[in-house]
């Protein structure tokens, strides 16, 4: 019986990267999930039969340890990615030298093919140094490595997203819940569609070249904020932070997480501020998920099934709402 095939998958045990690995055990693939901290990956095991999925040491910044996971493997997805910098993890360590790293080590040992986890935005010329070396590492991975697939998705929701997520939780705290960038639109994508399209690049289902990832709906961060607070059931005044306010405290938590020794998460950084003044959704006349034949979810869909838990109530809620409605209430 020949033997299964193995993709490797940079960062599998993060958010995206998880949903890749489950996808590629149900394909029958033998996962190598190559992560910085493997004793902290362990829950990736369950995704398959015994031994099929396993957590390796790798660290993207260096040569030898992308070439030792990479060996022997029939496809490389990368999904390493940072949303801000921290120590040696600069966006340009990460993005851009790590993103080139790996296809120029991937050419070197003629691995099959490569499937790169861009983001919407991307753009050489953009004030986002986030935004600039996604662009960096999208160019360096097709001049190593022409053939390459790249998907670009929007921002993206799902159970483990740092987005609806953080701002639910936000919302229980207070009456108030600002925003920066309030008519910013944005395309947001269920994250198993991502999954999906990189498991169609692994199988060879999809041709090269840079494909945006765009959920069915546009809307602007307010109107996700008004959507995300009639899921949870609480009543917020959205406040829009404007840009110049947002730049001063982005250059405070800034400094504070630099005096702290990285310490503080920020709340909000210089960059994200520069990131939000542009709108993210899926550009005109270039590849989408209608390319991969794939049908992306509806945001109402999946949300309230991970919401539930900021409600006043919990999961509580939709039995105290029925009792109100008995008669005599």
């Amino acid at each position: 019986m020949p033997k299964a095939k193995l993709v490797t998958i940079f960062g599998g045990s993060g958010f995206v990267g998880r949903y890749i690995a489950r996808r590629m055990a149900q394909e029958g693939w033998r996962v190598r999930v190559a992560v910085r901290r493997p004793n902290d990956a362990i829950y990736v095991r369950p995704y398959g039969v015994v031994g099929q999925v396993e957590p390796v040491f790798c660290n993207i910044r260096d040569d030898d340890s992308v070439r030792d996971v990479l060996r022997g493997a029939d496809a490389a997805v990368n999904c390493v990615g940072v949303l801000a910098e921290t120590g040696k993890n600069t966006f340009e360590a990460v993005q851009q030298e790590g993103a080139a790293r790996v296809a120029r080590i991937a050419a070197e040992l003629e691995t099959p093919r490569l499937i790169q986890i861009s983001a919407i935005g991307a753009d050489a010329d953009s004030d986002s140094a986030y935004a600039r070396t996604k662009a960096a590492g999208e160019k360096a991975i097709l001049d190593a490595y022409p053939q390459a697939i790249i998907l670009r998705p929007s921002i993206i929701f799902g159970p483990e997203d740092e987005f609806f997520n953080r701002f639910g939780k936000m919302a229980r705290m207070g009456p108030v819940l600002p925003v920066v960038g309030a008519s910013t639109r944005f395309q947001p994508v269920y994250v198993d569609d991502v999954a999906q399209a990189a498991v169609k690049g692994v199988l060879g289902q999809a041709a090269p070249g840079i494909y945006e990832l765009g959920g069915p709906d546009v809307n602007t961060f307010r109107e996700l904020m008004v959507y995300m607070l009639s899921v949870i059931r609480r009543r917020c005044l959205i406040v829009n932070v404007p840009f110049w306010a947002a730049s001063i405290m982005g250059r405070g938590f800034d400094l504070l997480q630099k005096l702290s020794f990285d310490m503080i998460d920020p709340a909000i950084t210089r960059d994200q501020v520069a990131n939000l003044r542009r709108d993210n959704v899926v550009g005109d006349g270039v590849k989408t998920f209608a390319d991969l034949g794939i049908e992306p979810t509806s945001l109402e869909a999946v949300v309230p099934e991970y919401l539930w838990r900021f409600r006043p109530s919990g999961q509580y809620s939709d039995i105290k709402q029925s009792a109100q409605n008995l008669p005599g209430n």
